[in-house]
């Protein structure tokens, strides 16, 4: 199946079929389809969308790109759980809800992610601090995973391997907007991951590169479906983004506003609490 024929049929704004999308995943993870090949294709997504089907059918082929975890076989009983944000200026939540999740029982796994457009990843400020890794080996995971309860990382190279080439590609071809490849790329990361339930933090306002309510919930929306739809419960929240949420802005000054949130020091910001 010719990369041209499927940028083709999107680009004229036709429905991908599984075969082609089924293509086009295995292209980006063995390389025969270019760059500028993704590239295109990723445009025409961002132009024609996608339909529900297409939308699950490309999350399902982006998540069996490579492993699937599965936690109860390593010996971990409790309720795997995740949040994720879409991101925003100030946005530190996944530093300090990780280890209040594990605190209470649940065993966190968090694939995070980097900053997109102009809004900081939480790895960038995990990166902050020097010397923390975000790419451990599955049994330093493992070991984190048994005596912390919560981990927060970089998706491993087996892990959703597609969408960590297109997740690239995005940032620097204006397509990060599209909500079809946002919901592979999120869903595709935290169902391999294993995961029993997520919630997710829809971004909304100046802070967040989704600044039109009627685009946040349409995300919202397509997150709960899709995740659904593969047997992975999910709720969404639409959160304002119109100010720096708490008192810092920039990666290494929010980690530390996280710390100190987490050891109950200073004055914690209401919208935080």
């Amino acid at each position: 199946m010719l990369p041209t024929e499927v940028i083709r049929a999107k680009r004229d704004g036709g429905v991908l079929g599984r075969a082609q999308i089924d293509a086009f995943v295995r292209g980006l993870v063995d390389a025969s389809w270019s760059d500028s090949q993704a590239a295109a294709l990723a445009m025409a997504i961002l132009l024609r969308g996608m339909t529900a089907n297409e939308t699950a059918d490309l999350t399902d082929a982006m998540t069996r790109s490579g492993t699937v975890l599965d936690w109860s076989a390593s010996g971990f009983h409790g309720p795997v759980l995740d949040k994720h944000s879409t991101g925003g200026v100030g946005d530190k939540v996944s530093l300090m809800l990780a280890p209040m999740l594990a605190a209470c029982g649940g065993i966190v796994p968090m694939i995070s992610g980097r900053g997109l457009g102009h809004t900081g990843g939480t790895l960038d400020k995990l990166e902050a601090m020097p010397g923390y890794g975000v790419t451990p080996s599955f049994d330093k995971l493992l070991q984190t995973l048994r005596t912390a309860g919560c981990a927060i990382l970089s998706a491993s190279g087996d892990l959703a391997p597609a969408d960590r080439r297109l997740y690239a590609i995005r940032d620097v071809t204006a397509t990060v907007e599209s909500l079809p490849l946002i919901t592979a790329s999120i869903l595709s990361k935290k169902r391999a991951a294993g995961l029993q339930a997520l919630v997710m933090d829809v971004k909304l306002g100046s802070g967040a590169f989704t600044a039109d309510r009627t685009q946040a919930l349409e995300l919202a929306q397509s997150l709960v479906r899709v995740a659904t739809q593969a047997g992975l419960p999910t709720v969404a929240l639409l959160t304002d983004m119109n100010q720096v949420l708490g008192t810092t802005a920039g990666n290494a000054l929010e980690v530390a506003e996280a710390i100190a949130f987490l050891r109950g020091d200073g004055v914690r910001e209401p919208r935080l609490l």
